[in-house]
């Protein structure tokens, strides 16, 4: 027996309607944020990058592959991990049909990890994935846009994350065994290497040869990138969480 409120069509199309205007009111606030992201002032890069992808070592410029925007996403893979972080899989599986598409919007999407490009390469091809992946091994750029953290930014407890000071290690005290007995299990590493890469996504534009950073987004700023997420808030029961649910696709039927 269900628990939920029941009612009858003429009910439902009343309530219907009264959330259409929230909804409505939603996208339209959606779209004011839109165009205050895209308002946001460019900032000039200076730094060389260099990355490893499968064409060879390339600038951050290369990364455009000859277009004017570029769209990182910084996948949580160290070179310590033995298989992707399950959360960036999931938003991947996601994003990697839209490659094309954005493509033919003179948008680039890449994505961009710390681990070495052949330990990238294996994981992709189990995952079925296409989409552009560049190894930053060697290279402060994850560190300088926030998505990694160093052995003394963690030691010191103020890693920056989401543009505010973050204390990623257990509370003083606290048992962290079952924080690394995570970790293990689905990177393979403890809780401090695992943590100390970061996901996120972060936009540059290319333009007179010139790279600027437009955008960055962290945490709950990517939510909108959990495609599975898009559609569980459209279920009946929404996203019911309770833990961690979700798996690497090619893992459930082994569960």
């Amino acid at each position: 027996m269900t628990d939920h409120t029941t009612g009858t069509r003429a009910e439902w199309l009343a309530a219907r309607l009264e959330l259409l205007e929230a909804e409505k009111a939603l996208t339209r606030r959606g779209d004011e944020l839109a165009r205050r992201r895209q308002e946001l002032p460019w900032v000039r890069i200076d730094k060389e990058y260099r990355f490893a992808t499968g064409a060879g070592t390339a600038s951050l410029a290369e990364l455009f592959a000859g277009r004017s925007q570029l769209l990182v996403y910084h996948f949580m893979f160290g070179p310590e991990y033995t298989a992707g972080c399950p959360s960036c899989s999931a938003i991947a599986d996601g994003f990697d049909g839209s490659v094309v598409h954005l493509a033919q919007h003179d948008v680039t999407l890449c994505a961009v990890s710390r681990a070495p490009l052949a330990k990238l390469q294996a994981y992709q091809r189990r995952m079925g994935w296409s989409f552009p992946w560049a190894s930053s091994s060697g290279s402060d750029f994850n560190y300088d846009f926030q998505a990694a953290v160093t052995p003394e930014q963690w030691q010191s407890g103020a890693a920056e994350y989401n543009f505010q000071p973050t204390d990623f290690r257990p509370a003083a005290g606290q048992d962290s065994s079952g924080l690394d007995e995570f970790a293990a299990g689905i990177v393979g590493t403890d809780w401090a290497t695992y943590r100390r890469e970061g996901p996120g996504v972060s936009a540059f534009a290319l333009e007179d040869g010139i790279v600027y950073h437009t955008y960055s987004a962290y945490a709950r700023g990517l939510d909108g990138l959990w495609g599975m997420y898009q559609w569980l808030d459209r279920a009946p029961r929404g996203r019911n969480e309770n833990g961690f649910w979700w798996r690497r696709h090619d893992e459930y039927d082994s569960q």
